[in-house]
Parts: structure tokens; C-alpha cells; sequence
């Protein structure tokens, strides 16, 4: 199947479904980014908890694999205690991510970085177009991806809802497309539900994966039942009264919006149908 081959139709109303043939279309099977098999759908971030502590009962309640790590914000001497120090290697997917980069160059540099000294050659790859909305810069982004994929990287990134430019990131060699659903750290939840729904039609070769504006479990349940593959959050879960608790929340929303989108949901109705068929009924 190629990359931007579109499938599926519009069927069971109003919420798209994915044929049996494409990408992560059965929920026995893992979420498959570039080859590599994960069990959880859900993508956690490391930044804003109150310390590294939180930080690790949090991860560990998400049930998460993936665990994205700011390159630019983390020790990576290890002079003094760092969020490293608190995330277990064995258990955990680390996925360093260029955030606080501003153009091309400066992610390009900083994914290098994070692989020079030994974190990963994974990369997830955010390049910021505007400081109040925190939106990306796409022709910055496509324009690293290039550069990083010719390098040996699996790039992951984050990018606008356009699906133009999620073809190109796809030509360019990404390894997923990493829509936002609202700006960074809002937690607005989803505010492109038709967008993302031509997403999910068009982009089939490579997973689709939410990520930002996530504020609490309904809005991740929405994003799985609008077909994305899986789900990245970070403000979400750090800025919550209880962290851990909504970690664990986040945790069992990913599964239910997963398994209700695979279920294809009744088709609504303007009036009512009887929970109980009239033929038969003693009268």
C-alpha cells in the first residue's frame, strides 16, 4: 500500500472506519511506527510536573512505552540529578523531541544532539512558527525532516492538520504524521474534528497520531474514535490536580476510544427506535 493511498469510506455515520488492509486496523495488533512494535497507544511527554518523582509514578500509571524527552531542557551531562536519572531505559521508549526550536536548523542540530549522546535516533521533530500559539512552522519542518531522514533518522513530526503538507512530510520519509487538535498546553481538546477525519482517510500508510490540546480523558477518547492510531500528550496529565490519577484516566480513555472506533459505532437518528422490538408482544 503506498503512503498517501487513500481507503475506507465514510460508513456508520459520521465517524470514518479504516478497512481490514490498512495501517493498525486490528486492536490485537501493536501500533508499528517504522517497524518497531509497541503495546500501549498512548504517547506520553515529560515536561511541567511538580518534580522528577511525579513524574515517574505518572509514567508508570499511563501504562505509556513511549516516553518523549526534551533535549534542550534536560541534563545531558548528568553533573546534577536530571529527568534521566528517573526514567527507566529498559521500560521506557525514549523519544527525544526538539521543542523551543524556532526554525530549521536549530532541530536539526538539536536531534543530532540528542543522538551524539546516546539517546536515541528516533526524533520527534518540532520547529515553531508562532511563540502565542505555538503552532508549526510546516516548511521548517518538512525542510528538517529531509535533512534528519537523508541522516538515518526516524522522524516523527509535529505538524498542522493540513493534509497537503502531511503528503509531503510523508514524501519527505516521516515515519508518522503528528497533527495538533488544538495548540500546545490549551487543552482545548478537539477543535478539527473534520480535518483530522480527512486525515484518517488519507494518510494510511504510517500511523496517525494525535498530538496537542488534549485536556482530559473524553477529548483522547475522541481522538482514538476518530481513527487516530494513537495519542501524545504531555499538559494534559502534568497540569491536573492529580497527576498519576489522570494518567491512569488517559491510560483507559486511549483503549476505549480505540476498541469504540473499531466497534463502528450505531448510526445516529433523528427519532427514536425502540430498545426493545414490538413483534412478538403479547397483546
Amino acid at each position: 500500500m503506498g503512503k498517501n493511498s487513500p481507503a475506507g469510506t465514510l460508513s456508520g455515520g459520521l465517524l470514518p472506519r479504516l478497512i481490514a488492509a490498512d495501517y493498525n486496523s486490528c486492536m490485537s495488533d501493536p501500533l508499528v511506527i517504522a517497524g518497531r512494535a509497541f503495546k500501549s497507544r498512548l504517547i506520553v511527554g515529560t515536561g511541567k510536573y511538580r518534580s522528577f518523582q511525579e513524574t515517574a509514578r505518572a509514567l508508570d500509571a499511563s501504562g505509556a512505552e513511549i516516553v518523549t524527552v526534551a533535549v534542550r531542557r534536560v541534563n545531558l551531562d548528568r553533573s546534577k540529578e536530571s529527568l534521566l536519572d528517573h526514567i527507566d531505559p529498559a521500560k521506557y521508549f525514549l523519544l527525544p523531541n526538539t521543542a523551543g526550536c524556532y526554525t530549521a536548523e536549530e532541530a536539526i542540530r538539536t536531534a543530532r544532539l540528542g543522538r551524539e549522546v546516546g539517546i536515541s535516533d528516533w526524533v520527534k521533530i518540532e520547529v515553531i512558527g508562532d511563540s502565542a500559539t505555538l503552532y508549526p512552522d510546516v516548511q521548517a519542518t518538512l525542510e528538517a525532516t529531509r535533512v534528519l531522514v537523508k541522516e538515518g533518522f526516524t522522524v516523527l513530526p509535529y505538524t498542522s492538520d493540513d493534509v497537503v503538507f502531511a503528503k509531503r512530510l510523508l514524501d519527505a520519509g516521516a515515519a508518522t504524521i503528528m497533527p495538533l487538535a488544538a495548540p500546545i498546553g490549551t487543552g482545548l481538546g478537539i477543535q478539527n474534528k473534520a480535518t483530522l477525519q480527512i486525515l484518517r482517510e488519507m494518510i494510511t500508510g504510517v500511523p496517525l497520531i494525535v498530538d496537542a490540546g488534549v485536556g482530559t480523558a473524553s477529548d483522547a477518547t475522541l481522538a482514538m474514535e476518530l481513527g487516530a492510531d494513537a495519542v501524545l500528550m504531555n499538559t494534559g496529565i502534568a497540569a491536573a490536580n492529580e497527576p498519576v490519577l489522570m494518567a491512569e484516566a488517559m491510560k483507559n480513555a486511549v483503549v476505549a476510544g480505540r476498541q469504540a472506533y473499531l466497534s463502528g459505532r450505531m448510526q445516529k437518528k433523528l427519532y427514536a427506535t425502540a430498545s426493545s422490538p414490538i413483534e412478538g408482544v403479547v397483546r
